[in-house]
């Protein structure tokens, strides 16, 4: 299957997340764009991840890192990790997206921190929708820039 995503070009600049604020009317923002989401679509346990994202930033001295595109809507994410003693030791993100392509980076670094290679390569999409509560259809497509990414960010280490 071939995968929707492209490798972006580090012409992009991406930004740590900053904490959103809503209005009356439901719309978010966040890092001066405005998001306009229907917020009763996410379960609570994603909107945590959003309004309070884990693991956001970059590693210092990563041993790998890797930053994908989704072309279809311009969400961005990269993840950046350091490996000790055979397992993840740190792995730290920064997403440029909608709501749930913030959550899912979020969730996936909680998923796979502390995890050998083996565990994280075994990580299923799944498990990632599972861990923000579910993702309504038209937001998917999170999940599959969350597992891309972490599919070229391992890549890059030996076995």
């Amino acid at each position: 299957m071939r995968s929707h995503l492209s490798q972006l070009h580090l012409t992009r600049k991406l930004t740590h997340f900053r904490r959103p604020s809503f209005d009356k009317h439901g719309v978010v923002t966040c890092n001066s764009t405005f998001l306009f989401a229907n917020m009763t679509m996410y379960s609570a346990l994603l909107l945590d991840h959003f309004q309070n994202p884990r693991n956001s930033g970059e590693v210092q001295n990563p041993r790998a890192s890797a930053q994908m595109e989704n072309s279809a809507c311009g969400d961005v994410l990269r993840f950046t990790l350091r490996m000790e003693g055979g397992r993840i030791e740190e792995i730290r993100f920064l997403a440029q997206g909608c709501v749930a392509a913030v959550a899912c980076a979020s969730a996936l670094t909680e998923l796979v921190w502390q995890r050998s290679l083996a565990d994280a390569r075994g990580l299923q999409r799944e498990q990632v929708v599972r861990a923000v509560g579910g993702l309504p259809p038209e937001s998917i497509h999170a999940s599959h820039l969350a597992m891309d990414t972490l599919r070229a960010l391992l890549q890059q280490l030996p076995d």
